[in-house]
């Protein structure tokens, strides 16, 4: 008697069966924390059964464990293809648009939900993630006491409000707020590693550190905590501490271009000047596309006479233009010292919007436009810092030199007079200059 030969229905339940088997190991893997591998066993399950909704699910929730938000979006819409009001699908598909900062399609989708699974609570603690994101704090709090009537005791919840409210600098609320995530769930995520941040924040070191060292007694190779605790110690004036931690991650990690470079400035710190060239040298050999070394560089070698390379470094750090505006203030400096004008607008342009260095970037296109003799330009950024900062001396003695040069002395002495009223740590020193100035003036008036 031969076998019978399999039919199409034996051939289809065989290839079920197979891709079954394969989502079962991938979920075993998943479990393990070995994504990659179970990646690969529901792609295979997928091409045994391209018409299992679920695959395409489980597939979107390990491509986020890998970071993979954009191919996971895809499997989500794919797995909604035939579940297509699982609130839950469209739940995390609102989380990922949340994460690549598609905040319309997050808000779009999430307001979907509450149409069809009005006591869906996860949508509404999710929520506030996204309207945080957007800085709408007001509808991120809305979102927090609608999904503290579905579960007054949700730790994510209190976990994401404890967010909104950090980056409005309410410190305080939001320690309670994580506080409270921590007393219903003590396993929660990097929970101490919040609390110290908003301690920091607030001013309260020792807190800080309490909840800085709890972190990194459950995760001690967590690099991240360890580099915002490096941070920290040398923000509290312990370098000595902060260098041995930035050491550690090294040793985790040899090549981590922060740690690199705050080594080197602990070095520029200490005025060891060719060390800290090292040190700065190594994070652009680990991480050219790094912001911060090269400016640190430029500086070292500018007080050092070395005017050619200084200026090499500076300008490749101007492609990178970090978001830093304090530094670009300080790039924007360095080029006026190596007469690189035009360089040196486009430094400051980047700070003019910033309240807190407002009125030293307009100081900077003052001295900018001056030197390139646009005087009219270089008065009107002056006068926006005479406006803003009336105690600044340095707007004043720029502005008499530009009457000098136009020889309008009266303009010229006025200037002088108000800038040597000035008040601050330079008074003396300028005052004195500025006398100078007012006698040189005043000999060519006669």
């Amino acid at each position: 008697m031969t076998d019978k030969p399999f039919t199409n229905d034996d051939e289809a339940t065989d290839g079920w069966e197979k891709s079954e088997q394969l989502a079962l190991e991938a979920y075993e893997l998943y479990e393990d924390g070995r994504m990659s591998l179970a990646l690969d066993k529901l792609r295979s399950a997928m091409e045994l059964n391209p018409c299992e909704g679920s695959l395409y699910f489980n597939t979107a929730l390990t491509l986020d464990a890998l970071e993979c938000y954009d191919e996971a979006i895809e499997c989500f819409r794919q797995a909604l293809e035939y579940y297509p009001d699982d609130p839950e699908i469209l739940n995390c598909l609102a989380v990922d648009y949340t994460r690549t900062a598609q905040y319309d399609m997050a808000i779009s989708i999430f307001e979907h939900i509450e149409r069809i699974a009005p006591d869906f609570e996860p949508a509404y603690c999710n929520r506030i993630i996204t309207y945080t994101e957007m800085e709408q704090h007001e509808q991120a709090e809305q979102m927090f006491y609608l999904a503290q009537q579905l579960n007054p005791e949700c730790p994510i919840c209190f976990y994401n409000i404890g967010n909104s409210l950090f980056s409005r600098g309410l410190y305080g609320r939001a320690i309670w707020c994580w506080e409270k995530t921590a007393s219903i769930d003590a396993e929660h995520p990097q929970i101490n590693y919040r609390i110290a941040q908003a301690y920091w924040a607030d001013g309260q070191t020792q807190k800080a550190r309490q909840f800085f060292l709890a972190e990194l007694r459950r995760n001690p190779g967590d690099i991240d905590i360890l580099m915002d605790y490096a941070m920290y110690l040398m923000d509290a004036g312990q370098p000595w501490q902060a260098g041995e931690k930035l050491r550690w991650i090294l040793e985790l990690k040899p090549a981590y271009a922060p740690a690199l470079f705050y080594l080197g400035e602990l070095s520029r710190l200490d005025e060891h000047n060719a060390q800290a060239m090292e040190w700065y040298q190594a994070p652009i050999d680990a991480d050219s596309s790094m912001p911060g070394p090269r400016y640190r560089l430029a500086q070292l070698l500018l007080d050092a006479g070395n005017i050619d390379a200084a200026r090499s470094h500076l300008q490749r750090e101007l492609r990178l233009m970090p978001d830093d505006e304090e530094v670009a203030v300080g790039m924007g400096n360095l080029f006026l010292q190596l007469d690189c004008h035009e360089m040196a607008i486009q430094c400051f342009l980047k700070a003019i919007d910033s309240e807190h260095h407002f009125g030293q970037a307009c100081l900077g296109l003052g001295a900018a436009m001056m030197k390139k003799r646009d005087y009219q330009m270089a008065l009107h950024y002056l006068e926006m810092v005479m406006q803003t900062n009336a105690d600044l001396p340095q707007s004043y003695l720029y502005a008499a030199l530009i009457f000098e040069h136009l020889e309008d002395y009266a303009m010229a002495s006025q200037m002088l007079h108000k800038g040597a009223a000035c008040t601050g740590q330079k008074r003396r020193f300028l005052t004195a200059r500025l006398k100078m100035m007012l006698r040189k003036i005043t000999r060519r008036r006669h």
